[in-house]
């Protein structure tokens, strides 16, 4: 077993490519074959496995949320740092803060138009730390 830890510094809302930090901290543990666990330690950041070809598709992942939470929405009590705090929670419920992904050859198994990405909720930048588990032989 082999556990690594990384930060991730966000400019604010978006999806940001952790593929490559991934990809080597397995090559690095010497799996062949096993499993990578990905862990954001955040409650507005998440975690999605997403095409990686066409920047569209995140874009429209943030258009989708944008229209099912809404920033500023008065539904929400909890506002303690902004209008987005509450929704940035609630995106990050409804998405994950895990991720399971095979370790196939001493690689993650992902498909070809698979990349992982850290999914900011919040308006402002912030500094995310992400724990990697690369479990296997």
């Amino acid at each position: 077993m082999h556990q690594f830890s990384f930060t991730i510094t966000t400019r604010g809302r978006g999806t940001y490519d952790i593929t490559a930090e991934l990809q080597r901290g397995v090559r690095e543990s010497g799996v062949d074959t096993g499993l990578c666990h990905v862990f954001v330690h955040h409650t507005s950041a998440s975690l999605i496995l997403c095409e990686n070809a066409d920047p569209d598709v995140r874009a429209d992942l943030e258009t989708f949320m944008a229209r099912l939470v809404p920033d500023g929405d008065p539904m929400f009590i909890h506002t303690a740092e902004g209008p987005d705090d509450m929704p940035a929670h609630v995106r990050s419920i409804l998405t994950q803060n895990g991720l399971g992904i095979p370790v196939t050859r001493g690689q993650c198994a992902l498909g070809t138009w698979q990349g992982v990405y850290l999914w900011e909720h919040r308006s402002m930048g912030h500094r995310r730390r992400i724990t990697v588990t690369v479990i296997g032989g």
